[in-house]
């Protein structure tokens, strides 16, 4: 196995024994997104000489029996959302030319605290407003959509350009690309990642979290930046927890729910089964499935688009009025279409998330997760504006790939996707765990086990085609 399919835990055992240099593993990644980064475009900016002088020192430090922590010379990338000191966050967008961060995120800071080392800055859907990142390619199918709005950092762990990659999540922007590209993403509680120095999208949604080709390696990344920070005020003041699960896979005794409406409603036939199947897995483990429904689900999308929306609009008040022009079309209509909604819809979309908030906790305290699909289809062709499903109907593309992720961003609860099967074409499918209020430890322990009964994952194939799974 080359240094850049390892796992994030893998290659940290290997650092620690001195099985592995730093320098050979971010030389093997780096060497990777030479060859596939022309055919992928995940990378807005890959700072190469940078992440090769962090290599050394890391590891010169590993030489003298240093280790600053679980992520010592692990290669990562980071949504150019999220600020580095000194380097530019462009959210992809015009807009920000010639921007230069000040100082470090909070994430960025305690990431690189932990030895993890910056590769460069991933594409985003401009500011994080779309689901599919339309200048980056699939990882398995050139043809199809990234998934949105942190499509270069799933493609760049999916690809091995990067051994872990950040994103950001306020309706489903770390598990859809994630899903669509065949590798995990955690969208933790709310507030219990810090979004300080992070561009935000909708303050009241916004998330950040992993994305990672492993389950254990989402539950270190996460153990990683997880904590409290003052200077983001939805930040939790939870305790400190380690969030990587045991070995076991004995899930003898745990509920999980299975929904019996909503998140089966409108699927293509093949995720359909592979979720279904993988579900059937987790009760061959020894869980009790549960029948569940899923509360007020016909406010879910009104809810989503009523607080995206207008806080979107304010963040970009100013801008929008002063360089328009600057902005893609889809982002700018849909910038400008939140600045018609009254504080009255805002205020419903607010009374409507408290009431959802209240439901979803009456259900979660009948199941220990909710298993679902993450995503109703896999990776549509790049320009495909619709979805037409088995009844005949027909769904607009964003709507379709956010409809079942939002749930978990309205309410806050901890949402993890995996990977579970692949469609005739090869296109990966997702499996979608939703869980308690910081229950992130229980939702990774679920994740776990299920990927520790199935064939390890490896980096896609990259072509002109569906690479094998």
């Amino acid at each position: 196995m080359r240094p850049y399919e390892l796992t994030v835990a893998a290659a940290a055992d290997e650092i620690r024994a001195r099985r592995l240099s730093p320098v050979e593993l971010v030389g093997s990644v780096l060497d990777r997104i030479e060859q596939v980064e022309p055919r992928l475009n995940a990378y807005v900016s890959v700072l190469a000489e940078q992440a090769r002088g962090a290599a050394r020192e890391a590891e010169h430090e590993a030489a003298h029996g240093r280790f600053r922590g679980a992520l010592h010379g692990i290669p990562m990338g980071l949504k150019d959302l999220i600020d580095v000191a000194g380097t530019a966050t462009t959210a992809s967008s015009r807009v920000r030319e010639g921007h230069r961060a000040q100082a470090d995120s909070t994430v960025a800071a305690r990431l690189t605290a932990a030895g993890a080392i910056l590769l460069g800055k991933t594409h985003t859907h401009e500011f994080a407003y779309g689901l599919t990142t339309p200048q980056t390619h699939n990882a398995r199918d050139r043809a199809r959509v990234a998934g949105g709005s942190s499509g270069g950092s799933a493609v760049a762990v999916a690809s091995g350009a990067a051994a872990f990659a950040l994103g950001t999540d306020t309706g489903g922007s770390i598990r859809v690309p994630a899903a669509l590209n065949g590798v995990v993403g955690l969208k933790p509680t709310y507030g219990l990642v810090p979004r300080h120095g992070v561009t935000s999208l909708s303050w009241s949604l916004d998330h950040v979290g992993p994305i990672t080709r492993t389950v254990e390696d989402a539950a270190v990344v996460l153990t990683a930046m997880a904590g409290h920070d003052p200077r983001d005020p939805a930040s939790l003041a939870a305790a400190a927890v380690d969030h990587r699960p045991g070995p076991g896979t004995d899930l003898t005794g745990l509920r999980v729910g299975v929904p019996r409406d909503y998140f089966f409603d409108h699927l293509d036939a093949e995720v359909e089964t592979a979720v279904r199947r993988a579900i059937g897995h987790l009760a061959d483990l020894g869980a009790e499935l549960v029948d569940v429904g899923i509360p007020m689900a016909r406010y879910i999308r009104a809810t989503l688009w009523g607080l995206v929306a207008p806080e979107a609009s304010a963040y970009h008040e100013r801008t929008l009025r002063t360089v328009p022009e600057l902005y893609q079309a889809d982002v700018r209509v849909l910038l400008e279409a939140g600045e018609l909604m009254t504080a009255g819809d805002y205020l419903r979309a607010q009374r409507s998330r408290t009431l959802m908030r209240e439901e979803w906790a009456r259900v979660l305290a009948g199941v220990d997760v909710i298993a679902a699909p993450t995503v109703p289809t896999t990776a549509v062709r790049a320009g495909q504006t619709t979805v037409t499903w088995s009844d005949g109907t027909s769904e607009g593309v964003a709507d379709a790939l956010v409809r079942l992720s939002a749930p978990a961003n309205i309410t806050g609860v901890p949402a993890l996707t995996v990977p579970v099967g692949h469609d005739a074409s090869g296109l990966p499918i997702g499996m979608q765990l939703l869980g308690r209020p910081l229950g992130e430890r229980l939702l990774l322990r679920v994740g776990h086990a299920y990927e520790r009964s199935r064939p390890a994952p490896v980096p896609a194939p990259v072509g002109t085609g569906v690479g094998a799974p």
